[in-house]
């Protein structure tokens, strides 16, 4: 069954000069897609990746174009005007994206980005929008782990740091101990979980943890040299910012990948910087002559 507010894959069932109609199951209409969003070359009988939505006149309608969420997502996304009915946001698509008034925990405003959750409205078969978060989120009972790489946005800061929406699931905290970077509303991160608290909340890190996130350093350490012709100023004495900025890890992680590198013959450590063996360079060189081939 085709889902409104999703992608799904349908068929070409003919094409006319408004578009192409495409097979939805047996008991449906078939459904338009405009001949402006026809990929080049396709022709009857070929499949197409779609999203499924309702047009200004409110008839189910196929598009190849993108959007920024889909149904059962969340996204920042920016006000475009606001109407008697509510605000219409900026989504990707031709027909913009609302937000009911009753659906505003605060009444938005023309320019401004907001979190919010998409939904379909069971009454109508409408995707709107809603910053009522909490009603579809879980702060208790993830079944997520400690070291689970996740996919987070970043949704506010607050006292203790930024609030994030884990997995389109659960509340998340990153703490302002564990940023060594600047982050801000609406980023989409990969992170981590650092701990699953008794409670079911969830503290998130933005580094790798244990011995994966010592490895992902090393890579990361061995590939500034190796791009810097072997040398580099960073050291054990460069200040954390100057380490977070040149290889997004913190001063504590990098001290201890440069121990792992100089135990295992990687790099030497001089006054002024780190650079590269005559193995790691070999090594190096070895790699680069295997991608050539």
């Amino acid at each position: 069954m085709v889902e409104t507010g999703k992608y799904t894959e349908l068929e070409i069932e003919k094409i006319i000069a408004q578009g192409a109609y495409l097979l939805a199951g047996e008991d449906m209409t078939p459904i338009l897609l405009p001949t402006k969003y026809i990929p080049e070359g396709a022709d009857v009988g070929d499949k197409i990746k779609v999203f499924i939505y309702r047009d200004s006149d409110d008839r189910i309608i196929a598009t190849t174009q993108e959007p920024y969420a889909i149904v059962g997502e969340f996204a920042y996304l920016k006000v475009k005007t606001l109407s008697k009915f509510g605000a219409f946001l900026d989504w990707g698509l031709v027909k913009d994206l609302m937000v009911p008034f009753s659906e505003q925990v605060e009444r938005m405003e023309t320019g401004k980005s907001y979190v919010v959750r998409l939904y379909l409205d069971e009454k109508t078969d409408r995707i709107v929008a809603t910053t009522y978060l909490n009603r579809f989120l879980r702060d208790n009972d993830p079944q997520l782990n400690a070291g689970d790489e996740v996919n987070v946005l970043v949704c506010d800061e607050v006292m203790q740091g930024f609030r994030v929406i884990v997995e389109n699931k659960y509340w998340g905290m990153i703490f302002k101990n564990q940023i060594f970077t600047d982050i801000e509303t609406g980023q989409k991160l990969k992170a981590y979980v650092k701990n699953v608290r008794d409670d079911g909340k969830i503290d998130i890190t933005l580094q790798q943890l244990g011995y994966k996130e010592i490895l992902s350093a090393e890579e990361k350490i061995l590939k500034l040299l190796t791009d810097n012709g072997g040398h580099s100023d960073l050291c054990d004495k460069s200040l954390p910012d100057e380490i977070y900025s040149e290889l997004q890890m913190s001063k504590k992680v990098f001290k201890k990948a440069l121990g792992f590198l100089f135990r295992y013959n990687k790099i030497e450590i001089l006054k002024d910087g780190i650079k590269l063996t005559k193995l790691a360079l070999l090594e190096a060189k070895e790699e680069i002559d295997e991608d050539i081939d």
